[in-house]
């Protein structure tokens, strides 16, 4: 929790220190493309106003972070989550907003770049939270077992080496290929004492059933314990294999 409060409070401290030295310093070059304008363009964007308002836009965006900073200090799940899309709504629709304060001759390309931009990145972003937060189900097969969603495969029961309830989750030491966000693990990740796994968790909702196989290390919960703890008695009884 606290690298992810000491990420956020790093960002929150670059854009007011960039928004302050356009504001207060008048370091127009930090804006994207300014200095490589014509010096007409420039001053007319200045005159404008654009410089400015894009500082103050870095400035306000830092702020509303900054109040939402405690957020990730209370029982809030997506706490994380809600910040950057906060973040990437204030950015992109300020960005949209200041193409009304563009040379005349360029407003219009610049609205419609700006919003392309925001169309696809809200696209984006709303592709990858749906497929992150997809529910992962364990299905029991006649000769395997089979984990839906992203990232999800299906395991031969012959290849289970161990099957085993955690009370606890172990520390995970490094994201490799997932989504690590403050609710869920899913993907691979480097856990501690397990090394290379793949991981399906909600995270706070214990137990975790661990299941290795001959070339896997697999973590997975639903938020209902019963039905973790259903998962591990089948598998239990399909594989004959338990810590």
């Amino acid at each position: 929790m606290l690298i992810l409060f000491f990420i956020q409070l790093t960002i929150v401290l670059i854009f007011l220190l960039i928004g302050w030295a356009i504001v207060k310093k008048e370091a127009y070059g930090l804006i994207s493309s300014f200095r490589s304008r014509p010096k007409e363009e420039q001053e007319e964007l200045i005159q404008n106003g654009y410089p400015q308002k894009t500082g103050k836009l870095l400035i306000g965006t830092a702020i509303v972070l900054l109040i939402m900073l405690p957020l990730l200090f209370t029982s809030f799940s997506y706490a994380m989550e809600v910040q950057i899309g906060v973040m990437v709504v204030l950015l992109l629709g300020g960005f949209i907003y200041l193409s009304k304060y563009e040379v005349p001759k360029k407003r219009k390309k610049s609205y419609i770049i700006s919003t392309s931009i925001a169309v696809v990145t809200f696209g984006f972003l709303f592709v990858v939270s749906y497929l992150g937060f997809q529910e992962a189900e364990l299905t029991l097969k006649e000769n395997s077992f089979e984990i839906s969603g992203v990232y999800g495969d299906e395991w031969r029961y012959e290849d289970i080496t161990q099957v085993d309830l955690l009370e606890e989750m172990p520390e995970v030491l490094l994201r490799t290929n997932g989504y690590g966000m403050q609710s869920i693990s899913k993907g691979h990740f480097k856990v501690k004492d397990y090394g290379s796994s793949l991981l399906f968790i909600y995270k706070g909702h214990s137990p975790y059933l661990l299941i290795k196989t001959n070339d896997d290390t697999i973590i997975i919960n639903a938020k209902d314990a019963e039905e973790t703890k259903d998962w591990y008695y089948q598998l239990v009884e399909q594989s004959g294999k338990a810590e």
